[in-house]
């Protein structure tokens, strides 16, 4: 077990992860805080993150490593100080989970709502990715800190799905802005890595996937579980290895600049 801490373990090590309080966010924060670390959980809702504090900070020596702040990450003045919090309370952050994002709506491209279209746009590139990682890059450089960051891309930045045209646009972006970022933070020792979670059940998708009167698959659903070759939708628990495996500078030192699909095969599925 020393061997696994040592590759694996993040004692001493402080965390952000902006979007904590959704369903991926809160497990990944869970398994950052399993490891060792320090936590700070980010987002625009307080009753959101006493939610995911309740859930998490189950323990006086949990309760004592985790912590959350209302930020709105489109906005560098409020994450330069909530970064500021974050480095009073528990030192230097080391690690950076960009995990705010999502879609809204669904239409055929001609029904497209330009303002949702945007808004869209802004919630998975601006809040999502390029506001935290300038702050934190801009930071981590000065002060010479070897961060990781880890973003959320998705089964949309490989392959478009259909009637999510911003989220399509958004999440293509986040896959190349990665590859981009993890370029130029190379020369600083900075690693920008991403985790592509297939079909899991959140607030935002599920009445996409599964009738809310019947429980049973819609037809977007099936067609999602037909192309699965797993035959199921992903459990959140299933992205601790890839949440850890990423942000250990021990585990993947030489990593960075790649997206790590966590999707029961989906990727590889054929005919």
């Amino acid at each position: 077990m020393s061997f696994l801490n040592d590759i694996f373990g993040l004692e001493g090590k402080t965390a952000i992860v902006a979007g904590g309080a959704g369903v991926i966010g809160t497990v990944m924060s869970g398994a950052l805080l399993g490891a060792g670390a320090s936590v700070v959980i980010w987002s625009r809702t307080q009753t959101s993150i006493d939610q995911a504090l309740k859930k998490l900070a189950t323990s006086k020596e949990l309760s004592a490593r985790i912590a959350g702040k209302r930020v709105d990450t489109t906005v560098e003045s409020e994450v330069a100080e909530a970064l500021a919090s974050a480095i009073t309370s528990f030192g230097s952050p080391e690690i950076l989970i960009n995990a705010v994002g999502g879609n809204i709506g669904k239409a055929p491209l001609i029904e497209t709502q330009m303002d949702q279209f945007e808004e869209v746009l802004r919630l998975n590139l601006i809040a999502g990715l390029m506001v935290p990682t300038k702050v934190f890059g801009a930071y981590w450089i000065e002060n010479k800190i070897k961060g990781a960051i880890i973003n959320l891309t998705s089964m949309a930045s490989y392959n478009p799905l259909s009637g999510v045209w911003a989220y399509d646009a958004a999440k293509a972006g986040v896959l190349n802005l990665t590859k981009g970022m993890a370029n130029e933070f190379a020369l600083f020792g900075i690693r920008v890595n991403a985790i592509a979670p297939g079909f899991f059940l959140g607030k935002q998708n599920r009445a996409l996937l599964i009738d809310e009167k019947t429980g049973e698959y819609t037809e977007r659903g099936k067609a999602v579980i037909n192309h699965t070759p797993y035959g199921r939708f992903g459990e959140p628990e299933e992205l601790i290895g890839a949440t850890l495996f990423l942000a250990s500078n021990r585990a993947s030192g030489f990593v960075t600049g790649v997206s790590i699909p966590v999707d029961g095969g989906y990727m590889a599925y054929n005919i």
